[in-house]
């Protein structure tokens, strides 16, 4: 799709020209991934969990990604904290309900950030996202055991119940806010070989959100972007070590002729 092409090398050219500051309560797991994949990109991370400052942080954020993938009491308080400032600046809050369906604990708090924050975008796998919408769905840990296409329809349906935008991440990805369907083709196996890099997808739909008002439209161009990164880096790595490494550095790389001519989004 041409224009989500164009508006994908906009994105990126207004978050390495913007350099907006991206919020993340995410997980011990992930911290240092992300953070990387933020400033790899061009934009400016900050990893703030206390609950006595989380509210003046979302406050000045350009985005807030909340991510439940190492869940505690104080960090859900602060997760919920931080979610409500955000909701009240207008600020676009991105949630990433990691291993939701696998504990009770997990599948709470993503229902409980769903319902007292304003979400602009939840990104998961299938299982995590049907897990939002059907209290028997489970996952094995935080690994999908559901495809995209079965998860499609419940996203699409819950999309318009909870007036925000999904995005089911997996060998091709779905966008949707109810209405509009968008699928991105972008990507690479190895990608699932590394822990957190479903964390960093999530934290590169913030940045893009920072600088795009559309959620579908962000959302889908951070993927692709985020997909031709892990196929740029699959050029040079053939194993996960390495391809980590080569991640960091296309995020760094690409540039937005490059983003425009190898998007492939429908």
């Amino acid at each position: 799709m041409a224009l989500l092409a164009d508006q994908a090398a906009q994105n990126l050219e207004g978050v390495r020209s913007q350099k907006p500051l991206i919020h993340n309560i995410t997980n011990y797991v992930a911290m240092n991934t992300t953070a990387n994949a933020l400033l790899s990109m061009g934009a400016s991370p900050v990893m703030a969990h206390a609950v006595n400052e989380v509210e003046e942080m979302a406050a000045i954020a350009g985005a807030l990604v909340l991510n439940i993938g190492t869940l505690s009491d104080p960090w859900v308080a602060a997760m919920m904290a931080a979610g409500r400032r955000a909701s009240l600046c207008h600020t676009p809050v991105v949630l990433d309900p990691v291993g939701a369906g696998a504990t009770r604990l997990r599948t709470r708090t993503a229902k409980e950030i769903v319902a007292g924050v304003d979400v602009t975008v939840i990104r998961g796998n299938a299982s995590e996202i049907l897990a939002l919408g059907h209290a028997d769905s489970h996952t094995k840990g935080v690994d999908a055991i559901h495809t995209v296409d079965d998860a499609a329809a419940t996203a699409k349906r819950m999309a318009g119940e909870l007036g925000t935008t999904l995005a089911i991440t997996g060998a091709t990805d779905l966008v949707t806010d109810g209405q509009r369907v968008v699928s991105i083709e972008n990507g690479h196996p190895l990608m699932a070989c590394v822990t957190g890099s479903g964390c960093a997808a999530t934290a590169i739909v913030g940045a893009f959100l920072a600088v795009d008002d559309d959620p579908v439209s962000a959302t889908a161009t951070a993927l692709a972007y985020f997909g031709l990164a892990g196929e740029v880096a699959a050029e040079q790595a053939q194993a996960p070590g390495s391809f980590m490494v080569a991640l960091l550095d296309a995020l760094y790389t690409i540039t937005p002729e490059k983003l425009r001519f190898r998007a492939r989004i429908k």
